[in-house]
């Protein structure tokens, strides 16, 4: 962790970029430097700190995933980076106002970008919040090889991450998360942002004064999705019921009992009654019926990936634990585990898992003898066209 600059203004008179070839130089000059490496993602966050300093959570408006490279050198000249993997806290005013000057040639063609933006309402929060330990902000980087564990790199790194899956740049198992239940704090999640367990009782007697509630929905290490990230054409009937790190294909649908944890979710168009669990990618026109689940790597499936294709159903209460290719469907009310007997159409039993990632299959249960049947099925699933165009 660190805040200092590399080089001033005074120092260094490429610092203030009057054209975008000044720009293109100093970036030149950041990437040649020593120890310097593109990141593989960055991102401008403001994040909120408990009463003993303890980070609590990070807000990443607009991260940035294999792109941008120049605005990430300019950060990483800002706070003096040599290293490949790192998270720079007290982001003051003055930082902010140096490193502007490096996009001064912005100014003159007219070019808004979304870092310069995230930075400048970043300075108009520093500058008038009223309680200025409550808020700070941040610069993070992940390196393009993220050999590290990278949920180790503290809080910060794990919601960047997090940020990285919800924004659709990176889809569900293609950014590491390990550990992130240990990095990330247990924090009360209120309508006033998230507070740590200490803070709890001394906010609840401050709002009690200013006669406004303070309203606690829960408390758990995720926050809802709803709450960081707004992803376009998705519909969420219960913000609580999505946390952030979910990925949401255009169209999808999550209904009120319907649930999609972190590092899962929808590639698509589909339709979520039921619960996807961490580690589950659900293909296109899918549906996932009310009160269905689906195994993940939390829920008793081990190191095993499931997913589940395109043009598939899982019926109300149903529920599976290998993977299923395209166009299948699992009957209402049966749950098929990688060690159920299946009864095939040629009179062969076998074990689920020999078909798992398999297409064009129907599971039913036969209702007197209460064999699990493995048939062809006659068709695939079609999902309400109008009941998804969520825009």
């Amino acid at each position: 962790m660190s805040h200092r600059l590399h080089r001033s203004i005074e120092e260094d008179p490429l610092s203030t970029c009057t054209t975008k070839n000044d720009f293109t130089d100093f970036v030149s000059q950041v990437e040649q430097g020593a120890g310097y490496v593109r990141p593989r993602a960055f991102g401008i966050g403001i994040a909120s700190l408990s009463s003993t300093g303890a980070l609590l959570d990070t807000w990443f408006p607009f991260p940035n995933h294999e792109a941008n490279y120049g605005t990430a050198a300019v950060l990483a000249e800002a706070f003096g980076y040599t290293h490949r993997h790192a998270t720079f806290y007290n982001f003051s005013v003055s930082v902010i106002d140096d490193i502007l000057t490096r996009f001064a040639w912005c100014e003159g063609d007219g070019t808004t970008h979304h870092n310069i933006v995230v930075l400048k309402r970043l300075r108009t929060l520093l500058l008038h919040s009223s309680s200025p330990t409550g808020k700070v902000g941040v610069v993070c980087f992940i390196p393009p090889d993220d050999h590290d564990d990278g949920a180790r790199h503290g809080v910060a790194d794990a919601y960047l991450r997090l940020h990285l899956l919800s924004h659709r740049l990176v889809k569900p198992h293609g950014i590491k998360l390990n550990d992130i239940f240990s990095t990330l704090p247990n924090n009360y999640w209120t309508n006033e942002g998230p507070i740590a367990e200490e803070d709890l009782e001394t906010r609840r007697f401050e709002a009690t004064a200013r006669r406004y509630p303070l309203l606690v929905h829960g408390r758990d290490k995720f926050p809802p999705l709803l709450d960081y990230v707004q992803p376009t054409g998705v519909r969420i009937a219960d913000a609580s019921r999505v946390r952030l790190g979910a990925y949401l294909g255009q169209g999808s649908t999550v209904m009120h009992e319907g649930f999609v944890n972190f590092n899962a979710g929808t590639l698509g168009v589909s339709m979520v009654e039921g619960r996807i669990s961490s580690g589950v990618v659900v293909g296109t026109n899918s549906d996932i019926g009310g009160g269905a689940s689906i195994m993940g790597t939390l829920s008793g499936g081990g190191k095993m990936i499931i997913s589940i294709g395109e043009h598939c159903l899982i019926g109300a209460n149903g529920g599976i634990g290998i993977s299923l290719g395209d166009r299948c469907t699992i009957e209402a009310g049966l749950y098929v585990t990688a060690s159920t007997k299946v009864l095939l159409e040629d009179g062969t039993v076998v074990k689920a898992a020999t078909l798992s990632g398999h297409s064009d299959m129907l599971f039913i249960r036969d209702s007197q003898s209460g064999a699990v049947n493995m048939r062809r099925p006659k068709g695939h699933v079609t999902l309400n066209d109008t009941l998804h165009k969520n825009t």
